[in-house]
This record gives structure tokens, sequence and C-alpha cells, in this order.
């Protein structure tokens, strides 16, 4: 597979997958269709990195199919200049699209070898810490955006509790079996989620609810 042959895939992209499903955000658009997927998915299945499916990563995770992350930062509303959080962040791609998008972006992982695969694959453009996933990163709040990059059971408190004043977290929720895309903003210390679509999503370990009492 040549780079041209993956620059038609990636435009194959953006007209066939992204437009045409509500992925309309200009800034969103112009990254997605310019950071190369295929460098953020191992070479064995690189062939399928833009496949309206979700591609193996190895280590039990996996990556969404591009309009999971399309979707989520059209509501999201990502502008340069902002500071963004990716929990979850793998090989770094999410990660990618929000650096070109003009934002700091910190790229939180807790496989060793997957932030170590990151951190090639970004070439610096974001920077790649390694910690519990479901904790975030205090020491680099607050944050405009926090993306959750794969569908989670719950949000855990101590996300949007790093989100400033107005700040948004993007995220997939699982909800008995049915995956939905979500967005939120904190407004004090109050912070809600909103679905707006159904959705396949890559699942992300680490955020299973509280194991509830029973008598």
């Amino acid at each position: 597979m040549t780079e041209q042959n993956f620059e038609r895939m990636r435009r194959a992209m953006v007209a066939s997958q992204l437009r045409p499903t509500g992925v309309n955000d200009a800034p969103v658009l112009d990254a997605l269709g310019a950071v190369p997927r295929e460098r953020f998915v191992p070479p064995a299945w690189r062939s399928l990195a833009y496949v309206d499916a979700t591609v193996p990563l190895g280590h039990d995770r996996a990556m969404s199919q591009p309009v999971v992350l399309g979707r989520l930062l059209t509501e999201a509303r990502p502008r340069a200049g902002e500071r963004a959080l990716v929990v979850g962040a793998a090989l770094g791609y999410s990660a990618a699209v929000l650096a070109a998008i003009g934002l700091e972006v910190i790229a939180l992982e807790e496989q060793a070898a997957l932030a170590g695969e990151a951190r090639i694959a970004l070439g610096g453009v974001a920077r790649v810490v390694e910690g519990p996933l479901n904790q975030g990163w205090a020491s680099g709040a607050p944050y405009d955006l926090i993306l959750i990059d794969g569908a989670v059971e719950r949000v855990p408190d101590a996300l949007p509790a790093q989100l400033r004043e107005g700040g948004r977290l993007a995220t997939a929720l699982n909800e008995r079996g049915v995956t939905r895309l979500a967005i939120g903003r904190r407004a004090g210390t109050g912070f809600g989620l909103a679905c707006f679509a159904d959705a396949e999503a890559a699942s992300l370990p680490g955020f299973a609810p509280a194991p509830q009492f029973s008598f």
C-alpha cells in the first residue's frame, strides 16, 4: 500500500463516511483529512486504517471507526489555542487530530507499550503521559476539552473535575448494551452528559460502574 493509496482512502473517508453523517465542523474535517491515520495503526492492520469499522491495536485495545471521532469532535468544537486531554490515547491518532487543529494536547495512556509507540507515531506534536485512565492527568489541568477515546460504562468524577469552567468532555457511553455518543460541559461544580447519537465504538477498560450493595 503506497502513500498515494492511503491519501485516496483518506479523501474517500471524509467524503463517504464523515460528511454524510453530520461531521461538518471545518477545522475537524480539515484535520481528519490531513492526519495520516495509517501511521497510528499496527503494520499488520494498516490496510484497514480507513474502513468503517474498529481496527485492532493489540493489548486488547482497538481504534473506533472514523465517524465516532468525527461526531464527537464536531459536537465538542475544539479550537486552536485550547488545551486538551485525550484519555486512552492508544497509538495517538485522536491526539494527532487535535494537535492538527492547533490544540495543546496531553495524551494519557496506561499501557506502557502503547504509550511508547504513541510517542514515536506522534513525533512530539502531543505530550504522552502514562497512568490510570480513570484518574485523568490532574497535573496538566485545567483542560478546555477532555476526550475519552473509547466507550466507557461511566465517567468518573475525577475527569470533569479537571475541566475548566465551561470545558467540554466527549465520550461514548455503554448503557445496557447500547453505545451512545455524549457531550457534557462543566458549570461551576456541576457536570452533566447529554447523549446525541447511537454508535458502535471500541470499549475502553477501567471504567466499570462501582459495585452495588444488596441486602
